[in-house]
């Protein structure tokens, strides 16, 4: 049973893997096409959030596992012969417990340790990139708005290496006057006292009032704008990209919150696992899919539950001590009466043989 497990275990976390990557690959190559990412961190970004959706990978992996493994021994008249062997349903706990008590042990070191790092990785390089001039994070063939929303920039073309473009349009408020500048190629260069420049060639400016005919128009062979960088935010990190050690020392609302979601993922992956052994069961006479549809139902209402629980800690509605454990006790007890529901069915299995 536990290689039956492992197997199936191998091909559920692939397909769920290549969901996630899929569509986190889609949305940061959709940021980086408009500027808000860099081309060149796209693959970083991605193996960060990998590492932050593992958890809760792997619980879903684990529960669906061991449900799909079980699923198929009552479709294949197993458990029909394992009941009238004598063997109770409560035997099935061990071999399930011995494949899923690595994969928790995992689930918790990536919650508690390796997620919030990968977090935190990621909000850096998401932070190094805003600190980028506004040049450097314009993207070709979209109009991006720099300098607090006073400048708007367009290049058409990239041009060998990102500091040369070409077709480039820029236009900037100054003192409500209207500047509009565009030139056949630009690039960018740093001065000796590390000031940033975008040098326009072979281009015009218009200068006026928006309303008003009086504009002024110079040619120029080049042209020199000077660009301000970005300096460091004062924001700290998010609550998310914290330690755990650091959550427990500094236990605010918001920090106990993101506590009982960590601590969550294991414990709620130690119930899957077992919640799966008596949803298993499949009727001959029913559809085969009831139970999977049902088994799922459960897992997304205890996914809430524990959402909701983490909502109500953040709002002060609920106590740090009774939220982390009150839902999976709730679980735990329907745990026992569906455990305790299908315990019958080995003995009614008996007497009809």
């Amino acid at each position: 049973m536990i290689r039956e497990f492992s197997s199936l275990a191998l091909a559920v976390f692939a397909t769920l893997f290549a969901v996630t990557l899929t569509t986190q690959l889609i949305r940061l190559l959709g940021q980086a096409a408009t500027g808000k990412v860099l081309s060149e961190s796209v693959l970083a970004l991605l193996g960060f959030a990998a590492l932050n959706y593992l958890p809760v990978l792997l619980s879903l992996t684990l529960f669906i596992s061991v449900l799909m493994a079980l699923s198929r021994s009552y479709r294949d008249s197993e458990m029909v012969i394992w009941f009238c062997s004598g063997q109770s349903l409560l035997a099935w706990l061990r071999p399930v417990m011995a494949f899923a008590l690595p994969i928790i042990v995992l689930i918790a070191l990536l919650s508690l340790f390796l997620s919030p790092w990968a977090i935190g990785m990621s909000e850096a390089y998401r932070k190094q990139m805003d600190n980028r001039d506004d040049i450097a994070r314009v993207a070709p063939g979209v109009f991006r708005e720099a300098g607090g929303a006073e400048r708007v920039f367009f290049v058409e073309a990239i041009d060998g290496d990102e500091s040369n473009v070409q077709n480039v349009f820029i236009a900037q408020m100054v003192r409500d006057t209207l500047s509009v500048m565009v030139s056949q190629r630009g690039y960018r260069e740093a001065s000796e006292t590390g000031d940033r420049f975008v040098v326009l060639l072979h281009g015009r400016r218009y200068d006026g009032t928006p309303g008003l005919p009086d504009y002024k128009v110079m040619d120029f062979e080049q042209y020199s704008i000077r660009m301000e960088s970005k300096g460091a935010p004062a924001a700290q990190a998010s609550t998310k990209a914290l330690s755990t050690l650091s959550l427990i020392q500094d236990l605010s609302m918001a920090n106990q919150a993101e506590l009982l979601w960590r601590i969550g993922l294991p414990l709620s992956a130690f119930t899957l696992a077992l919640l799966a052994v008596p949803l298993s069961f499949v009727n001959p006479r029913a559809s085969r899919s009831i139970s999977l549809v049902f088994a799922l139902l459960i897992y997304m209402v205890y996914s809430n539950l524990v959402s909701i629980a983490q909502a109500w800690v953040l709002q002060g509605r609920l106590g740090f001590a009774v939220g982390w454990w009150v839902v999976h006790a709730g679980m735990f007890c329907i745990l026992v009466i569906l455990l305790w529901r299908r315990l019958r069915i080995g003995p009614l299995l008996r007497f009809h043989k």
